[in-house]
This record gives C-alpha cells, structure tokens and sequence, in this order.
C-alpha cells in the first residue's frame, strides 16, 4: 500500500496504488510494537514531552511497549474488553500516546476528549459514548467526579495527586504484568469514536475502524514529501483529542517511527510556537490556518531562518494563496493544504514535489479515493460547476457510521456518495477548490460569493490581522456581505474616526481586488474571532451576533 516513491508524475502515483488492507489490523501493534521488537529502532524516541515548566522526557519505543503492554493488562483486569469505550480526557503527553496504543491492543474503542471541554459538553459525551472509564489528569479527574452522570465511571488519573476514590497510573502499571498479547482485531473492527460537531444539533459520535489509520497514510505521506526523511520530527498545536493532531500527525508518524513532540497548551502563542519549533528542530508540522495566520502577524525578520521545517501540511480551513506566499518567503516552505472530514479524511490534498500547487486549490485527490462534485441527485457534474463535494464508499478512511445514531449516517449520503457538506468545484485538471460550507455561501443580488476566496483578499490588507466574512440580510439584494474584523493595530478600535476609515479603506481594497458586487457593505471590528477548539471560525456565532 506504500506510495511509489520512485513515482515523478501524480498521474504515475496514482496508476501504480492499490489498497492492500489485512483482513486483521491493530494500530496499536503497528505503531508501537513493530517498532520495539526491532533492535535497529526500539532506543529510538517515540514521544519527546516539555512540559510547562521547560522540562523535557523522551519516551522510546520499547518504554512504550512495555507501558501500554502494563496498561492493557490493567485495563483488562478492570473489566474492559473488546469493543467496550473508554475516554481518554488528557492534553498533548506521552501518558496521552501510551493510553490511546493500550486501549488499541485490548480492542477498545478510544474516545478521545478535548481537556477544554466545558462540564455540559463532557457529561454528554461521556453519556452518549456510554464510557466505562475515563483516564484523564488529576484536573480532569475532580472534573468527572463533580458531573451528574446516571453511571459515574472508573477514573484513572496519570498524576500522582489524584483525588480520593481515583486509581493512579503508575500504581496501575506497576501491578500489573509487562506481556500483553494484542487482541486480534479485524481491520474494521471499532477502535475511534470522534465526537464531531455540526452547525445544529449534538455532535456526533463518528466511529472510525482500526484501518484508519493505514488509510490515512497516503494522504499523510504526500503533503510532507513522503516518509521518512532523516531527522523527520513531528508536532502539531492541534489537540491529540481532534482527528488534525491524532490521524492527521502523531499516530502516521509513529507508524513510520518518526518521533512526535508533545507540548501542552490551551491557547496558540506565536511566539512560543516558533521558540518551540526552533528549540527541538521541528522538521515537519500540521498546523491550521488560524495558527498561520497568527504566525504571519510576527515581524518577518523575526521567524525567516529560525525554523528548521521541511514540511507544513495545513487543514480545517481554506488555506488561501496569500498564506502560502507567506510560507514560502518567510518560513522557506511550500505549505501543502490537506482536505477531509472526520468522517473520512485527507482525501484531497497538495504535493508541491510532485505537481504544481495553484493558490487557493485544496489540491487534487489522493490516490486510493474517489471524490467528485455532484448535485442534490448524486450526479456528478462537468468540471468548474459548483456542487457538493462528496467521497464514494467504500473507502478504507470512511467511518463506519455515527455512534448510535443510524438516521444520521444515512442522511449523510446520496447513494455511495458521502455528503461533506462543503460547496466547491473540480478544474479541467483535476484540482478542487473550496467555496464554502453549504449554508455559508453567500448569494447576493444573485451572485454567488465565496467567503474563503474574499476572507483571502481581505486578508492581504496591511491593517487586517484577522476577517470573517458572512452574509447578512437586506431588503433590495437579498443579503450582502458583512466584514468581522480584527485590525493588526487595536488601538484603532478606540477611535470612531479612525473605525470608519480603516473600515472604508478595507472596502476600497476589496473593490479593487476582488469584485465591487461583492466587496463588504458591513464591517465591524472585534479584539478577537469566536473560534472552535480547533481554530475554526464560528460563523454561527458571527451570524447571530451580526444578522
């Protein structure tokens, strides 16, 4: 299933893949253990950790085996088995990666929960999942005993200073025995549930098979170069809770035993970031949009030179051409954007070294998946028409269906073709280009409006850190665009005068450079863009504060 290195044309790489998926799979074993019982790799690192305090361990393969080897025996002998789910409530360490590989080698499914997550979003999660336990920190341990659940589940805590009534870990680990024999799991047995959330309703529980993660490889390997490279170090600010930071980077780069460094924190700080990067000679990172755009709000002369990177693969949001020039002046690299949804993911993506990137395109399709744009009857449509963008099944990287909820996975497809929800179009070459969501489409005066492509225009305006872009309603044009924007420049929010003009200065800009039908009627400024656990913007919380 290895992607033909030797390949110099997509046309060739594509020819020449074929899927190869076992009957029986474990991620567990694949990511981990292949690694340990080789004597050429088992001292390598598997996880180097710094933790707030500037310390930093490095845990190798074969202390990772023997740990999450402990840990599922221990997790056996509470009871787990086969199939049962158990949450994994921790931020980016290495006590995260050893939970997440026992709970694979046992056969569980991980539920891996964002550490932020308030008390309402986690009892309902917990609850729907119906998790039996939850390993978490000592924090997130008093969290869990204070929540009303109908069934308070058993509650590992990795920290010494675990509350009263919580097992500690390493007592755990050093209980039990050091072999564990992994379950023998078939390749679309359950091993992920993935709580997605949607613009209504409750999120859902996406459950992804243990083949998921060969599946991701492709799409892994291609918008970093392939792998690995000598001295390939991964990171990620993306939580290991969210499909970005665990499929997306850590459990492709260990299966190919590339190291992952883990570092915790809630909020994306540019500057620690780069002094980060710097400091452990990250070589290749995943990183959102929103936290590129942060980094590009740095002086350049502060960020040229300071990063060893070789490769940035981008995802969540439109990438837009302004960031990539950005990239390639300032950080000396092509960024690769990646598409995909939790539900299936990284179908679509760019390989500078092996086709052109053209700014704005998300790229073209990743060998082994069939993506298409079609209409509301599942027909696929000629190249540059506007339709749904939609994954055909089977596909190795598709979920097996939301968790509890079967009216939900079928209203997610038309035919054999998964629904993602996302508006773009195909060129005559085979590129898609992202246009919006469906229900953040603008249409005014009868054009269609793309918020990614203005938001980008909007962007390049010297005065404009952060912009979201939506559409609001009018009487004469149906809607119009409306402008949130966060200027580079605070103090300018302290002036009506100086709002005004800046706001007519943006207007100006975007006539100009993009189209006068569709230029912002409406800006606001804000100190800060709502944005989601994984730096999406909240559209949904832009339109009820300015429709």
């Amino acid at each position: 299933m290895a992607l033909d290195r030797t390949a110099t044309t997509y046309t060739d790489l594509v020819r020449g893949f074929a899927w190869t998926i076992p009957e029986y799979y474990n991620i567990g074993v694949d990511v981990c253990d292949r690694h340990a019982l080789s004597p050429a790799r088992a001292n390598n690192p598997a996880v180097i950790a710094e933790n707030d305090r500037g310390q930093i361990t490095t845990m190798t393969f074969a202390r990772l085996k023997t740990g999450s080897d402990r840990l599922a025996n221990a997790l056996r002998g509470l009871g787990i088995n086969k199939g049962d789910r158990v949450a994994v409530l921790l931020p980016q360490r290495p006590e995260t990666l050893l939970t997440l590989i026992a709970l694979f080698k046992v056969g569980a499914v991980a539920v891996p929960l964002y550490s932020l997550f308030g008390a309402e979003a986690l009892a309902w999660r917990l609850i729907d999942a119906g998790a039996e336990v939850v390993v978490t920190d000592s924090v997130g341990a008093q969290r869990v005993l204070d929540l009303a659940l109908p069934t308070t589940p058993a509650v590992i805590s990795v920290d010494a200073d675990a509350p009263a009534g919580v097992r500690r870990l390493d007592e755990l680990l050093t209980r039990a025995t050091e072999y564990a024999a992994a379950a023998d799991t078939l390749a679309d047995d359950p091993a992920l549930l993935l709580y997605t959330s949607g613009t209504t309703g409750t999120p859902r529980g996406a459950l992804l098979a243990q083949r998921t993660l060969l599946a991701h490889l492709p799409g892994v390997e291609l918008p970093h170069g392939f792998l690995p490279h000598p001295d390939d170090l991964f990171w990620t600010p993306t939580d290991w809770a969210w499909i970005g930071g665990l499929l997306n980077l850590i459990l492709p780069a260990l299966y190919h035993g590339i190291p992952v460094l883990a570092c915790r924190g809630n909020r994306f700080d540019p500057e620690a970031a780069l002094a980060l990067m710097a400091r452990h000679r990250v070589r290749n990172a995943f990183l959102p949009p929103t936290a590129l755009r942060l980094l590009r709000q740095l002086p350049p002369e502060r960020v040229r030179g300071v990063c060893t990177l070789r490769s940035i693969a981008a995802g969540g949001e439109p990438l837009g051409p302004s960031l990539l020039d950005w990239g390639r002046d300032t950080l000396g690299v092509t960024i690769n954007e990646v598409y995909g949804q939790t539900e299936c993911n990284i179908v679509i993506c760019n390989s500078h070294g092996l086709f052109p990137v053209r700014p704005g395109s998300m790229g073209r399709t990743v060998p082994g998946h069939r993506v298409a744009i079609i209409d509301e009857h599942g027909q696929e449509l000629p190249p540059g028409h506007l339709g749904k963008i939609a994954i055909h099944r089977p596909d190795p990287a598709m979920f097996l269906g939301y968790w509890n909820n079967p009216e939900a996975t079928a209203e997610k497809f038309v035919g054999d073709w998964m629904i993602t929800g996302d508006v773009g179009r195909q060129d005559a070459d085979g590129y898609f280009w992202f246009v919006a969501r469906e229900d953040d489409v603008i249409i005014s005066s009868g054009y269609r409006i793309s918020p990614a492509e203005l938001e980008d225009v909007l962007g390049r305006h010297p005065a404009v850190a952060q912009v979201a872009v939506i559409g609001v309603p009018d009487t004469a044009r149906g809607s119009v665009v409306k402008a949130f924007v966060v200027p580079r420049d605070l103090s300018i929010l302290d002036t009506p005068l100086g709002r005004a003009g800046l706001a007519r200065d943006i207007q100006d800009h975007a006539r100009s450079r993009y189209a006068a039908h569709a230029y912002p009627r409406q800006v606001e400024f804000l100190e800060a863009l709502p944005t989601s656990a994984t730096g999406k913007i909240r559209r949904r919380e832009l339109r009820q504060q300015g429709g």
